[in-house]
């Protein structure tokens, strides 16, 4: 897979969420994000996850470390519908947008997705054209969109509280991928 061409950071620093600025449940997701510097850990992830998930077979896709656990294919699909609608709420509240959004079911995505029937590695590319879109859609916002916000889910979050969730919300998932799903496949 080639690697986009450069693209210049933005001339401001995008600095971490406060409390407040998202619900209280999603700082278990903010608090695993290291650094300052969001949309290169947001790219960085990319890489990590493809590294992690590249040569993997549909067994491994297809293994659930216990039962009525998700498949790895499932999890990777839950972390990419998950990534798109917070990327989409992010979207909306950039713009100054502020019809409230509802939440959405996880389970029911999951139960209602395709994941179980596409091939592994059709799930990898579609998790780094997610990626890639999610860092687009950041890359292009202005300073002042950073700090807008909305309601979602009934709660108040801002642009920069959702992009540190999404870096978040991978984190989470990857972790229990290593050390659930691959370490006990092998």
């Amino acid at each position: 897979m080639s690697e986009p061409a450069i693209i210049s950071p933005p001339p401001f620093i995008i600095a971490r969420p406060q409390p407040g600025e998202y619900a209280p449940y999603y700082e278990r997701y903010i608090s695993l994000v290291q650094g300052e510097d969001i949309l290169d850990t947001l790219d960085q992830q990319r890489r990590d996850t493809m590294l992690l998930l590249s040569g993997r077979d549909e067994a491994d896709g297809d293994f659930r470390y216990a039962p009525g656990k998700w498949s790895a294919k499932e999890v990777l699909g839950h972390v990419c519908d998950t990534e798109r609608i917070f990327a989409y709420r992010a979207l909306r509240f950039s713009r100054a947008d502020a019809t409230p959004l509802a939440g959405f079911e996880q389970d029911d995505y999951v139960r209602d997705g395709p994941f179980a029937n596409r091939p592994l590695a059709d799930q990898v590319e579609d998790f780094i054209a997610v990626r890639r879109a999610t860092l687009s859609l950041l890359r292009n916002l202005d300073e002042a969109a950073w700090m807008r916000r909305g309601v979602a889910n009934k709660n108040e979050v801002s642009v920069r509280g959702l992009a540190y969730i999404i870096a978040g919300h991978e984190l989470h998932h990857r972790a229990i991928l290593e050390e659930k799903y691959f370490a006990a496949s092998r």
